[in-house]
């Protein structure tokens, strides 16, 4: 194999930033097939270009970081394989990950790198170990960083070593790296600033009292919790740009770390939820890809033809169609798809923010209420909702959420949302102390009953007794409504048509939104359905749709109360003129 000339460090920050850029190109005109999720990182990445024209969007994008990326990278080495000895080239599609990674800065005091955490998945064989060892080397030598800590972690320490190994053998077979860094059995250390490079794993004794700058943590998917990442995101709270770099193939288990991360991607990528500090990369096939079809190959492969053999994809196909047994194999370590039987989301996201809100004054207009309390620790919904009429075309849902002021932090983290944002933005009411002030929200529905001619409340009576006695005193109608298919089935089929017809207007609510992207379905043998949500690890209910709930409970009434007016009138004998 003849090998492909050296290139000095400007020649090949040149070359990959060229190749980078190519990609969005290449993507945004879709002369590569990419799947949905890739499109979208891309989509998200002009348009955050397209934001930091305004002085308000606090991240640009610095080409002089990217490029001192790229430098470093002309440096390493392969060391096995028909590429050992050779200049380690960056793929395009990891180019561009690294110049967006290393690329944005966030503006003002506190600088450093815009994007904290990094979640790449893609399928095995793509190069991710060997370029996230290039990714923990720059982390640990060249970023600036005196005493850097940055390590390589998995479930197992040896499992953590691979990636590891990749970084010990590029540095030995890199001159120019070999004679500044020190190599003693899985240690790297950089003496002239007192940084060190090291693998962990959760079986590690020695976890406490990490001050990490960096971490490479491979295998996600087989994290059966976070405690591994916790502990090394914990220990990064001293550093000024920390980064921590997940990895992994799809796995087979839905109460992963990584299945957790892999919603969170794609919450962010369709816009449900606003994370500026989350980057992914995320490879999978879309719905309706056929998983036996070689179309489908280059959507989730990025570097088929490079890393991944087209021939050896269709000696696999072979053997996992004339093997039933080896298909979810093929499915999940070729095409990235996870086999876990989880219910698909019952909202389309992508129509979902198609809904443009509108700003209308709604005072005065009859409408109908749902009400969906909570554990006293978690989070209360009450959302009106005003259907379409005669004089506006539209139906809205005003949203109102609650939860307990002291613990907005510890929830926004354990739920992976910005919740602190969202109460400073008015979108969550945080009511005082440390559960849900149920007095506070009677008070709050009492305002709303004055604004907006609220004609029925439907409720979940959960947990409800004192407030729906005090609300019946005050004067609203109020009607409990069971969390069964025949509440709901009707109210999922109307919402689903708004959304799908763009008739809903939603007002833009972040939290709404977040919520809408948790639901799932559950059905009975009729075919009727009813919402339910993925249950986080441990029984821990992090993925929360209470505002959905509490909408459909007012479709629910408003339909109840359609009907009966045309049951009423066509009750009526008919008048002679």
């Amino acid at each position: 194999m003849t090998q492909p000339p050296i290139l000095s460090p400007a020649d090949y920050s040149a070359q990959a930033s060229a190749d980078a850029l190519r990609y969005v190109e290449d993507v945004w005109a879709g002369a590569v097939p990419v799947c949905e999720p890739i499109r979208l990182a891309v989509e998200r990445h002009i348009r955050d270009c397209q934001r930091a024209e305004s002085a308000a969007f606090p991240y640009r994008l610095d080409a002089a970081r990217s490029a001192r990326v790229f430098e470093f990278f002309s440096y390493l080495r392969h060391w096995k394989g028909a590429y050992a000895g050779q200049q380690f080239r960056l793929l395009p599609w990891q180019a561009f990950c690294t110049l967006s990674v290393f690329g944005w800065e966030r503006l003002g005091a506190e600088g450093g790198r815009r994007y904290r955490t990094t979640y790449v998945q893609v399928p095995r064989k793509n190069g991710k170990t060997t370029w996230c060892a290039g990714i923990g080397l720059y982390l640990f030598c060249a970023d600036g960083e005196a005493g850097a800590e940055v390590y390589t972690a998995a479930t197992k320490r040896d499992q953590a070593r691979i990636c590891h190994r990749d970084a010990i053998e590029m540095r030995r077979k890199s001159p120019a790296l070999s004679g500044l860094i020190d190599s003693f059995k899985d240690n790297l250390s950089l003496p002239s600033n007192s940084s060190k490079f090291e693998p962990l794993g959760a079986n590690h004794d020695s976890l406490d009292g990490l001050n990490v700058s960096g971490a490479i943590i491979d295998e996600l998917h087989r994290h059966r919790d976070r405690a591994l990442w916790d502990v090394i995101e914990y220990g990064s709270g001293a550093r000024q740009q920390p980064l921590m770099w997940g990895i992994t193939t799809a796995g087979d288990d839905a109460q992963s770390l990584a299945y957790e991360m892999r919603e969170h991607a794609l919450r962010v990528l369709r816009q449900a939820v606003a994370d500026e500090t989350f980057f992914t990369f995320l490879a999978e096939p879309d719905e309706h890809d056929a998983w036996d079809d070689p179309a489908t190959w280059a959507k989730v492969n990025p570097s088929l033809g490079a890393c991944v053999s087209a021939s050896k994809m269709a000696e696999d196909l072979q053997k996992a169609r004339n093997m039933p047994g080896a298909a979810a194999d093929f499915r999940r370590y070729r095409l990235d798809e996870w086999i876990t039987g989880a219910r698909e989301a019952w909202t389309d996201m992508e129509q979902w923010n198609a809904c443009e809100p509108v700003e209308l004054a709604l005072e005065g207009r009859e409408c109908y209420g749902g009400l969906d309390l909570a554990a006293t620790q978690d989070v209360a919904a009450f959302v009106l909702y005003f259907p379409a009429c005669a004089t506006d075309p539209r139906s809205h849902a005003l949203p109102f959420f609650y939860v307990p002021e002291d613990n907005v932090v510890d929830r926004g983290r354990h739920w992976r949302v910005p919740l602190t944002e969202w109460v400073e933005h008015g979108w969550v009411i945080a009511t005082p102390g440390n559960v849900i002030d149920y007095a506070y929200i009677y008070e709050s529905l009492c305002s709303a009953r004055r604004l907006y001619r609220i004609a029925q409340i439907g409720y979940d009576d959960w947990n409800a007794t004192d407030i729906v006695t005090r609300l019946t005193e005050a004067g609203a109608s109020m009607w409990p409504l069971p969390q069964t298919v025949k509440t709901f089935s009707a109210p999922m089929a109307h919402l689903a048509d708004e959304i799908a017809s763009g008739v809903l207007n939603h007002g833009g609510n972040p939290v709404l939104a977040w919520m809408a992207s948790n639901v799932r379905v559950a059905s009975d043998p009729s075919g009727r359905i009813k919402p339910m949500k993925k249950e986080g690890r441990g029984g821990q209910k992090s993925h929360k749709i209470d505002g959905i709930v509490a909408l459909l409970l007012a479709i629910r009434r408003a339909l109840d109360a359609e009907e009966e007016a045309e049951s009423v009138y066509e009750s009526q004998p008919i008048m002679m003129l």
